[in-house]
Formats: structure tokens, sequence, C-alpha cells
């Protein structure tokens, strides 16, 4: 009794410790989260307000739910160039629309259980498409670094960096937020560093504090962030809004809201469960859970959710054992936008931007290319194109680009086709083993078209040990024997699985009866493993041993105790 009752009040302590490290742990979750909400929300084109609220629904509703444990949602940077666009195109009213129906789109495939169809997209894809996330979110918020506007498109920002450097360099105030973005980028690459205590403090928010500082200095003129009133911003969709889901525009948004935000979701809980040892994420209910947040969040005009790196290593190098900590996190953000909306309007608008300037140099992750090109240069291939398409086109465009090209990968390396050609004294031999499909068609068109042009009277084309022939490489052989056999020439065709005939059908030669042209039937050879038995009228002979002429297989299943590959000598 007295041994139950102490690990009674060893479980009780435990679980007493596990709730002290999970609200602690929702604390730095929300010291990460806040000015990462309110700079992917400026990034995005929207008031910061709507930012903080899609915080708040992913962690008082996504994180409520059981898909993951200790991974957190809310507004991502990497949606930020997608929403901008988005939001430039159809207006801020229609953003709730399509987060709306995105949502609910993943509540469905959650529910048909597809959530690990995301995983098996390609790590090259995956990595190029975030790689081209990256690249313009560095580049949109370099103008918002310097209290300056972005003119627009990922070119158009790349192409205005040397006007935007001559400008900072004529206006001190803007050369003060440059310099306050800079100091933000540098403090999020080397505070953590920082030994003791002050290195846990999270690096965003030792830049903020900075920032304030500096923003109240006299003579110092920098643009803060403005925030309103958190209820008011809420912006309800309407029938007009709701009417406007016929543009195939706005169903193509729908879509692509929703193949990003899920795969972003489910690519972070592969990395954070590779983070810690508890319980894994449940893909399906995870998918249903992000489904349930953005639909919340659409149904609030707020923006998309998904699941997030930065926020979701926070919480679990500060030791979150539960659900608790990221739920908490949104109670945390609700509470301090609701009582504290003023210390928010002492933001310098340059610290936000040199977040999210550290978070796209992230998602880029220039090491990771050098390291693909040592792996696997094919795949180097792919993610570079993806990355190149997105900066070029758009976030869809690209990723459909880098599947198609990362199929098309796989499908050149799966249509491995061995071709062996040799002469003999009357024989022009052609030997395929491999994957036959299209994509090999003009290196099989190459191998028969030697042989037709070898000028000997019999042809052998032996692929038996070819492991998947497709249609038009089995329509090109065919085709190619009958032609041949049209000409005069005897053709012996040994297709995968069988042994064909030389002859066609309905031309019973002596040989293909089983009879060398002018001699004497042939004498029968026993098989290991099998009794000699005299051949009745119209009976196959049984298996040539491996020295047999090829010419008078028949057509029988191969005994299980003897090879193909001994029969091909």
């Amino acid at each position: 009794m007295v041994t139950g009752g102490a690990k009674g009040m060893g479980g009780k302590a435990g679980a007493k410790a596990d709730l002290v490290t999970d609200i602690t742990a929702s604390l730095v979750v929300f010291l990460v989260a806040l000015p990462l909400c309110i700079g992917v929300a400026v990034a995005s084109g929207v008031p910061a307000e709507l930012g903080i609220i899609s915080g708040v629904i992913g962690g008082l509703v996504v994180g409520a739910v059981k898909g993951s444990t200790l991974q957190v949602s809310g507004p991502a940077a990497g949606l930020a160039a997608l929403v901008a666009d988005t939001v430039a195109d159809v207006g801020v009213a229609m953003l709730g629309v399509i987060v709306l129906f995105a949502g609910l789109l993943q509540i469905v495939l959650g529910l048909v259980k597809l959530g690990r169809m995301f995983q098996a997209t390609s790590v090259a894809v995956v990595q190029g498409m975030l790689a081209g996330i990256g690249v313009p979110l560095m580049f949109s918020q370099a103008y918002p670094m310097a209290d300056a506007k972005a003119p627009g498109t990922a070119i158009e920002n790349m192409a205005g960096i040397p006007g935007l450097l001559a400008g900072i360099l004529t206006n001190p105030q803007a050369m003060i937020a440059t310099l306050l973005g800079i100091l933000t980028i540098v403090l999020s690459f080397v505070w953590k560093k920082v030994p003791g205590p002050a290195g846990k403090i999270p690096a965003a928010l030792v830049a903020v504090g900075i920032g304030v500082v500096v923003a109240a200095l006299p003579g110092v003129d920098v643009k803060t962030l403005q925030v309103g009133n958190l209820l008011a911003s809420v912006n309800l969709p309407g029938a007009e809004q709701f009417g406007a889901l016929t543009d195939g525009a706005i169903i193509t948004a729908i879509l692509t809201f929703t193949v990003i935000a899920s795969a972003e979701s489910l690519f972070t809980a592969a990395a954070v469960d590779r983070m810690h040892s508890g319980p894994r994420t449940r893909y399906n209910t995870e998918l249903v859970a992000q489904g349930v947040g953005n639909t919340v969040a659409g149904v609030l005009g707020a923006l998309p959710i998904t699941a997030v790196v930065a926020r979701s290593s926070a919480n679990v190098q500060a030791g979150a054992k539960t659900r608790l900590s990221r739920t908490l996190h949104g109670l945390w953000l609700l509470a301090f936008a609701l009582l504290l909306p003023q210390v928010l309007a002492l933001i310098p608008i340059s610290v936000l931007a040199g977040v999210l300037v550290h978070s796209g140099w992230k998602l880029f992750a220039p090491a990771e290319f050098p390291k693909m090109w040592r792996q696997d240069r094919g795949e180097f291939a792919v993610m570079t194109l993806t990355t190149l398409v997105i900066v070029a086109t758009a976030l869809l465009e690209g990723v459909l680009f880098g599947v198609a090209a990362g199929i098309v990968l796989a499908a050149l390396r799966m249509s491995q086709t061995v071709i062996r050609q040799h002469m003999e004294e009357d024989t022009a031999k052609v030997v395929m083993a491999g994957n036959a499909t299209f994509l090999r068609l003009p290196k099989v068109i190459e191998a028969l078209e030697a042989a037709a042009a070898s000028g000997k009277p019999r042809i052998r084309l032996d692929l038996t040990g070819v492991t998947h022939l497709d249609h038009a490489c089995r329509n090109q052989v065919e085709e190619f024997t009958a032609q041949q056999r049209g000409l005069g020439l005897r053709v012996e065709l040994l297709m995968p699985g069988e042994a064909k005939q030389a002859e066609p059908a309905g031309s019973r030669t002596a040989a293909s009866a089983g009879e060398a042209p002018g001699s004497a039937p042939l004498p029968r050879r026993p098989v290991a493993g099998m009794e000699e038995e005299p051949a009745g009228a119209g009976e196959p002979a049984p298996w040539p041993t491996a020295d047999a002429e090829w010419f008078y297989l028949d057509t029988r299943p191969l005994p299980e105790e003897q090879s193909r590959s001994s029969l091909l000598g």
C-alpha cells in the first residue's frame, strides 16, 4: 500500500511538473509568435490584427485537437507572398471565403484519409518550394525594412534593390530603420549562442525590445505598427463574396491554398516529430485540425493557418510535454491584443521585416543546394528548377512544375533498359532487360533497326529479362517482328514471362513444330527434377536444357526448380 501511494504521489508530482513546464513553454511560444503573427500580416498586405486573430485560432482551435502534440500553428511566412498576391487581385474581403473553403477541403481530405498522401512528394520539390517561398519573402521584406514600399512581383522587387539602396543612403531615417532591421537579422542568427538564461529569450523578442527603445529616442522617426481594435477587424464574408465562387480564379486560389497549406503543415509535422520522442503525429487527424482552424479563420476573414517550424521548435526546446502549451499560447495572444494593444503600436515595422527576412533565409536554406548536389544531381536539378520557376512565376505554377519534373526524373530512372546486340553466323541477336517504356523507345528502335540492317537471315529478340514492357515498346517489337517476317526473315521472339514460337500462327513449319528443317525430329532431353515421359500426339516437348536452341522452346511454364537464368546460359 505504501508503494502504491508512493507511485501515486510520484505520478502527481510528475503531472504537476509537466503542467508548470507546459505553461512556461506556452509563454516562450507566445513571445516567438507575437512578432511573427504581426510580421506575416504586414507582409501579406493585410491589417496586423488579422495576423493576431489567426495566431489565436492556431492556438485555441488547432492546438486543442489531438492530431499533433507539440506542433504549433498560426499564420505562416511561407504563405505571405501568396496571400499578398491574392489580396492584391481579389481584395481582403474575398480572402475569408478562400480560406474558409480551403479549410473545408482540408477537412474532407483528412476524413478520407489522404493526410499521408502529402508525404509522397519528392524531398527535392519540397525543398525547392520552401526555397522558392523564402527568396521572394526576403526581397519583398527588404523594402519595409527600410520603411519603403515594395514594387510588386518577386522579379520587380529584385530589380528594384539598387534603387532601394540609393534611397537608404540619402535618407537618414531610412538608414536608421534599415540598421534596426539588420540588427534584428544578426540577433536572429547569433542570439541563441549567448550563454546563460539570456540565450533562452527569443531573439525576436530581444530585437523588438531594442527597436521599441530606439524608436522612442528623440529625433528618430521610423514607421511603427498601427494596431486597431481586434474585434472590429473581424470581417465576416457576405453574399457577394460567396457569389464569386463561380470565378475560376477563386477556385484556383482555393485549391492552391489547400495544397500548399496542407503540405506545409504535414511536412512540418514530420520535421517536428524528429525533434522529440513523444507521441507521433496522426496525419489525417492533424489535417482535419488544420482544416477546422482554417474554416474558423475564413469565417472571421483572417489569414490562412499552417503549422510553423519556428514556433514548433521553440515549443519543443522549451520542454513542452502536452498540447496544453500550444493551446495556451493562443490564449496569451488574445489577452495581449485585447488588453495591451497600445504596446504593439511601439514596435518598428523594420524590426518585424527583419524577423521575416531571417525566416525567408531559413526557408531558402542555401546550404541544402550543395548538399543535394553531392547526394543526387538529378534531384538537385528538380530542386533548383522548382525554386526558379516559383520565383519567376508563382507558387502554384512552380510546385506543379517541380512535381512534373520529379515524375519525369523518376520515370527516366525507372526506365533503365539494357540492350545487348551481337551477331552469329546467320543470326542477329537482340537481348533486352530492365524496364522498357516509351521513354526508351528510341533506343529500342535503334537496336531493332540495327538487327534488320545486319543482313542476317534470322533475328532473335529475347525480352525474357524485361521486368516491365509498356504498350508502346510492345507494339514496336510486335510490328517489327511482323514486318520482318513479311520480308521473308525468320524472327524468333521471346516475350517477358513466356517463350513464343518463332513463326507466325498458322504457318506450322518443321522448325516451329520442334523439328529442324530437313532433319529428323530432335531427341527429347530430360529436365532436372522431371521424369522423362514419351511425348503423345500433339504434346509439346518438355523444357530443354541450357544448351538447347532457343528456337525450339515451347510455351509451357518453367518448373520451379529450374531457373530461367540457367536456360539463357
